[in-house]
């Protein structure tokens, strides 16, 4: 048995939003500049001396009980919302929403812009993407409708085959317990494999409970159904368990299993901290005047909250991870979007007001790269797809992320960003989909 992660600040739907974030100055300039009536000239000459915006933000599943994983969904409460529209209307960008409720969270064509996807967007077909998760969301279906719908996806649906729901024994109709909180991070979950690879088939698989032994059933189910790529958003603390978990559960060759790195700054989660899955980092993501068109930092809110990294105290170094500073498995591989301040829009209907909403957390940056997975193609037989990223290592198929710290640590680049390999965005995030090619 293991509980949560000892730097996992608890959610609950009824706790008061979270933290407050400080957005980059190039978004709060720009915030700053629309709400003013500025022209767009103006936007870069005045970048660094706007006032910041607050974010809050809450953990979207409750406290887990001793022994269950905490999934990683952090959705916004407040703040967030006239200053990513502000920039959006600086930059010369038409909203993509159809529904003016919507928030203003990144949708897919800004996700596939900002990692080189544009064109490879039109990849995925005949692949299935796996969402493992805990707990059923009796609206999963009809809340993906609504999301694939306002952003001019093709519907994903169980009557097209595109879409399916099970449980962690295969069961259509014998599904867990319903569960608010955990309905948000499977929205979310959802949500971003649409974003990223709307050809894509999904598979949603519930496990009964957020026990690493359901969770793992999960997974196993999963592979056994046929997909290839499996998103994982969730986590706890690392235990002497973990390497039996690995040779039950995650061992799967040719098959890229993705795992969010954790939400709570410098520190080791499970199953993160597996050698045989991609371990998943999180990054503020915003628009900038580089060629890229995009810029991206480690995401930190505080020494308590921010994209999980560092040293697995039990795991094997798997042979294509190369740095010194921990001896055995190093967090993360690769990164993605994850600060609930430059956060993606999703639309969820369970347990609250049906609408849209903004969340962050790794949960988001872990479907994220699963989907980046997926457009790539099937990983070969007996490959370990967590390896073909380091392949591409500094080079154009990667942007390196090479600012920003999520914590203090001893060894500088497990907590901090540089060039090259670290710890809180590993190689780095997707520029097209060569990186996650075997």
């Amino acid at each position: 048995m293991r509980t949560t992660h000892p730097r996992t600040t608890p959610g609950n739907r009824a706790a008061a939003p979270g933290r407050w974030h400080r957005m980059g100055s190039a978004v709060a300039a720009t915030a700053a500049l629309v709400l003013a009536g500025l022209g767009t000239a103006a936007h870069a000459d005045a970048a660094t001396t706007a006032p910041q915006a607050k974010v809050t933000w809450t953990n979207a599943c409750a406290t887990p009980a001793k022994g269950r994983m905490a999934c990683k969904a952090l959705r916004v409460t407040g703040g967030s919302t006239a200053f990513q529209r502000a920039e959006a209307a600086a930059d010369g960008v038409t909203p993509q929403a159809v529904d003016a409720s919507a928030p203003s969270g990144y949708g897919p064509s800004d996700l596939q812009a900002a990692y080189g996807l544009t064109s490879a967007a039109a990849n995925g077909a005949g692949e299935t993407i796996a969402i493992v998760d805990a707990y059923d969301d009796p609206n999963a279906e009809a809340d993906l409708a609504k999301y694939r719908s306002n952003y001019g996806l093709t519907a994903c649906t169980t009557a097209n085959g595109c879409f399916k729901k099970v449980s962690q024994t295969g069961s259509t109709t014998s599904l867990p317990s319903a569960d608010a909180g955990w309905a948000e991070e499977i929205s979310l979950d959802l949500d971003m494999a649409s974003a990223i690879c709307p050809n894509c088939k999904i598979l949603l698989v519930e496990a009964s409970t957020p026990t690493m032994a359901n969770l793992g059933t999960a997974v196993n189910r999963a592979v056994t159904l046929g997909a290839k790529y499996v998103s994982n958003s969730y986590g706890g603390s690392e235990s002497a368990a973990d390497t039996s978990y690995d040779s039950s559960y995650f061992n799967h060759p040719g098959v890229a299993i993705t795992v969010s790195a954790g939400d709570s700054g410098y520190g080791a989660e499970y199953p993160a901290a597996s050698r045989y899955v991609t371990s998943v980092g999180g990054t503020a993501l915003s628009k900038s005047s580089t060629t890229r068109g995009w810029t991206e930092t480690v995401w930190q809110t505080s020494s308590t909250e921010g994209t999980g990294s560092g040293c697995s105290a039990y795991d094997a170094k798997p042979s294509w991870q190369t740095d010194t500073g921990c001896a055995k498995r190093t967090i993360s591989d690769v990164s993605a979007v994850a600060d609930p301040a430059t956060g993606v829009s999703v639309y969820d209907s369970y347990g609250i007001t049906a609408g849209w909403y903004t969340f962050g957390g790794t949960s988001a940056s872990a479907p994220i790269i699963a989907g980046v997975y997926a457009l790539a193609g099937t990983p070969s037989s007996g490959s370990s797809p967590a390896s073909f990223p380091y392949a591409k290592a500094g080079t154009s198929a990667l942007n390196d992320v090479t600012s920003g710290s999520n914590g203090s640590c001893t060894t500088s680049y497990l907590c901090t960003a540089r060039a090259g390999y670290d710890g809180p965005t590993g190689v780095g995030t997707p520029q097209g989909v060569s990186a996650f090619t075997g």
